[in-house]
């Protein structure tokens, strides 16, 4: 356990410090924007075009893993969707909160963690569950948020308009393309010039810092912004089904699927488990900030699962015997 905690000390460390610089001013909270575009636009695509180089497309959209995890996922947002509405919760904040459910923080936190607790070959596992995520989960939930109002067949033809917007919106995500773009570079078997190498490895070395620091300067952000929400089963629940269900239904399935024969790769399995087992999206309180949903249970929520995750990620990498890279 010991060194666990030793490989995921210091990650939640960054966080906090992100989070304490904003919450106290050194850095204003009008700069984290501008942080996270860096981290999206520069950091983190660089670093995936870096590890998508170095994984076979095969292996990156394996359809077996990609059925699994999207299925589990699906199966989430529907299921949370159903059992979270209630007098104070309606259809959208229900959607919301079924999105930062199902969607893990794979971008900032999950992509540097994989790569820290189980190598390079595993961190297609992170990209798999981050384009699944960006282009059916997302999708689907805002689909259902947007589509509320129109019953029947306008219901049908407003819930198609609203998937097709937001898979529009999920193109114009760069974390994807860049790992596509990698793998792509790859598969040509040309080698990139040394000038061009260097400058995406030293944009990729840069990726995990400051997206952890990021990380905390969005969840300070959205404290300092965000009215705290109406009731506390309206968030609790929530926080335990992203933390504990997400990863165990992912281990659940796998499990009943290997008992009727399907094989997975077992370190790409391993990461979408461990994936599953993050904290809600950060993102997903931004989304809910352009709809009439109540955004401040969405960021306590993210905050929430944030903070709890320090102890639950690190009992599920001890639970599930990983040995950190070396």
């Amino acid at each position: 356990m010991l060194a666990t905690l030793n490989v995921t000390f210091p990650f939640f460390a960054l966080v906090a410090c992100g989070y304490l610089a904003v919450r106290r001013g050194v850095v204003p909270h009008g700069a984290v924007a501008g942080i996270c575009r860096y981290v999206l636009y520069f950091g983190l695509s660089a670093m995936l075009f870096r590890f998508g180089a170095a994984t076979p497309l095969a292996r990156l959209l394996d359809p077996k893993l990609l059925a699994l995890y999207a299925g589990c996922g699906t199966l989430l947002t529907l299921a949370t969707i159903h059992l979270s509405r209630n007098a104070r919760i309606g259809i959208e904040d229900a959607a919301f909160g079924a999105l930062v459910t199902a969607f893990p923080n794979s971008g900032f936190m999950g992509i540097p963690l994989i790569l820290a607790l189980l190598g390079e070959q595993a961190v297609g596992g992170a990209v798999l569950a981050l384009t699944v995520d960006v282009v059916l989960t997302s999708s689907l939930c805002l689909a259902i948020a947007h589509a509320r109002h129109e019953p029947g067949e306008g219901g049908r033809a407003s819930l198609l308009g609203a998937f097709a917007k937001a898979l529009r919106g999920a193109a114009a995500n760069p974390l994807p393309w860049a790992a596509l773009g990698g793998v792509l570079v790859s598969a040509s078997g040309l080698p990139l010039p040394v000038i061009v190498s260097k400058t995406v490895n030293m944009l990729s070395d840069s990726a995990t810092p400051v997206a952890l620091f990021a990380l905390g300067g969005i969840l300070a952000r959205n404290a300092l912004h965000q009215r705290p929400p109406a009731h506390r089963l309206d968030v609790w629940p929530v926080v335990l089904v992203k933390l504990v269900v997400h990863p165990l239904l992912i281990l659940g399935v796998a499990q009943a699927a290997k008992a009727l024969g399907v094989e997975f790769d077992a370190q790409i399995l391993l990461a979408l488990i461990l994936v599953a087992a993050l904290p809600g999206a950060s993102n997903v309180s931004m989304m809910a900030e352009n709809y009439s949903v109540d955004s401040g249970r969405i960021a306590t929520i993210t905050l929430l699962s944030t903070s709890l995750s320090f102890v639950t990620f690190a009992a599920a990498v001890w639970l599930l015997g990983v040995a950190p890279a070396g």
